[in-house]
């Protein structure tokens, strides 16, 4: 075969996706890739949601009902681990694969081979780490954070738990690796990085603060293996070792982990605000920077986590001002997505919603952060509802409603296909109203002192945590109807999409065909003024 034929037959065989399930398992296109990881993402979040209802069922009312308390504990691990691990990391994965290189004209990430590894990783660990409910000592029920020692007499589940965290840390490496190389090395012609869609530059950052603390935990939970199994005492009192030892360690991962879970969230809403305000983002530069200085100050206030532990007072009042020193750049960020709305011609299709939701709710998330963030008055939150109002306040209408945000802004660009607006405003405003049921109650909760992760609780809780249990099972049901909103687009919607799907939509996207064909780019955009102008 002559060389000119063998390039012929290379370019055919690169932009023919392979049929049926070869071309799954096999792929290394960035747009199956990133579909994988989004369904992927969609069923943990569903048995994550599933393992929730039953910690709400079992807590509508007071006294032991439905479960036992050792298998409640299963419940809040499995559904912490799956949701963080399994839903929403995967999910902002699974749009950086989609989006960026769509974004910043790349044909493709820069690993594909790799990025097909990463995301196949995933399926196997989680099958790991569901299998472990069926073991006869159950799955581990030690919390997300894993602390011993209560982590180390989990029964048989213990090594297949860290094993499977272990796979999750890896494909996640993996993942920031790819991005990096992408958005460094493959951006079109013209587009500098200060010329970068937001959702770009908030990945970009995450996937350093990945591969920064995604070790740090490997090395955590490969310590409580050594202990459980090596005779080591990193943890373990008994030999010398120290337990408060592998929280400094946990949240020396634990803090920048909440920032990789919501600075693509911020890059999202920092995409649809302007496009349905009609307006440019306003302090483009401003938000790169407070997204970089967030990155930064993430690794320098863990320890907030831990003021009851019995630390130094000149450690509690350097976690306390760093932590309340964070609020600023992420303050700067809410008042630019504020000031980009204000005197725009705007209006309210379910992306713009979700968006909106985003900015009000997860600033009272912001706000019950600082409350926390104050030493003395953490001293009564700390280990109450109170926290987990807080935290899920930051990832439920916070990541997870960006998410939303993003699956209808660019479900269009995906399927080629309109979804429908009057559904996708009921899928909004159940959600918006349930969540709050749902998570509002719990601030009262704690205040009057209720701890977390307690099966059975006094009757002076028993109303708040009735409504709570009411909420959930009704947010639960709208992601129900939200995947058969999915589907339903899929299958046809309501209409075509066009090339640009949004009036005021900018950006590389937006000028290839919707549904966006399997390979793009064959040639380098070229970069208008216009589309330096969204950005810049």
């Amino acid at each position: 075969m002559s060389t000119t034929a063998e390039a012929i037959h290379g370019h055919d065989h690169h932009h023919a996706p392979l049929t049926g399930w070869r071309r799954w398992v096999f792929t290394t296109n960035h747009k199956d890739i990133g579909t994988m990881y989004l369904l992927f993402s969609l069923t943990m979040f569903i048995i994550g949601g599933a393992f929730a209802m039953i910690i709400r069922l079992e807590l509508f009312q007071p006294g032991m009902q439905f479960v036992q308390p050792d298998f409640f504990n299963q419940m809040t691990t499995m559904h912490a681990l799956l949701m963080v691990f399994g839903a929403v990391m995967p999910a902002w994965v699974g749009f950086a694969n989609w989006m960026i290189p769509l974004q910043i004209g790349a044909p493709d990430m820069a690993l594909p081979r790799m990025n097909n590894w990463s995301f196949w990783i995933l399926p196997a660990a989680f099958t790991v780490l569901l299998s472990t409910l069926f073991f006869d000592s159950g799955a581990p029920a030690s919390g997300w954070t894993m602390y011993p020692p209560l982590m180390l007499q989990t029964g048989d589940a213990f090594p297949f738990a860290i094993f499977a965290v272990h796979m999750m840390g890896i494909s996640s490496i993996m993942g920031a690796i790819n991005v990096i190389a992408t958005v460094l090395n493959m951006r079109a012609p013209g587009m500098s990085l200060l010329k970068m869609p937001m959702f770009a530059w908030t990945w970009l950052i995450t996937a350093y603060l990945l591969i920064a603390v995604m070790p740090v935990l490997a090395g955590a939970v490969t310590m409580l293996l050594t202990d459980r199994f090596f005779g080591t005492t990193f943890f373990t009192a008994a030999g010398g070792g120290d337990p408060v030892l592998y929280q400094h360690v946990f949240w020396f991962f634990g803090h920048p982990e909440v920032y990789i879970m919501i600075l693509p969230a911020f890059g999202i809403v920092s995409e649809v605000i302007p496009t349905f305000a009609r307006k440019k983002l306003f302090g483009y530069h401003a938000m790169v920077y407070a997204t970089a200085a967030i990155a930064f100050l993430s690794f320098i206030v863990w320890a907030h986590h831990m003021f009851t532990v019995g630390m130094p007072f000149s450690g509690e009042v350097f976690f306390m001002f760093t932590t309340m020193l964070i609020s600023v750049p992420t303050g700067v960020k809410v008042f630019n997505w504020i000031a980009t709305m204000w005197k725009g011609s705007m209006t309210f299709e379910t992306p713009m919603l979700f968006a909106l939701a985003f900015v009000f709710l997860f600033t009272i998330g912001g706000f019950s952060g600082l409350m926390l963030a104050i030493a003395p008055a953490d001293f009564q939150y700390h280990d109450t509802y109170f926290v987990v109002a807080h935290f899920h306040y930051v990832l439920v209408p916070g990541a997870v409603f960006a998410l939303m945000a993003a699956t209808y802004y660019w479900l269009p660009k995906w399927t080629g296909n309109m979804y429908s607006e009057k559904l996708g405003r009921i899928h909004f405003w159940w959600s918006a109203i349930s969540v709050n049921l749902l998570f509002f109650p719990q601030h009262f909760l704690g205040l009057a002192g209720m701890p977390r992760r307690i099966p059975d609780y006094s009757t002076q809780f028993a109303d708040f945590n009735m409504w709570s249990s009411i909420g959930g099972f009704a947010f639960g049901l709208a992601q129900l109807f939200f995947i058969y909103v999915i589907w339903h687009t899929y299958r046809g919607g309501v209409g075509k999409a066009t090339a640009q799907v949004w009036e005021g939509a900018h950006g590389l996207e937006f000028r290839v065909p919707s549904p966006a064909p399997h390979h793009t780019w064959d040639e380098p955009p070229v970069i208008r003024e216009d589309d330096q102008d969204v950005h810049s």
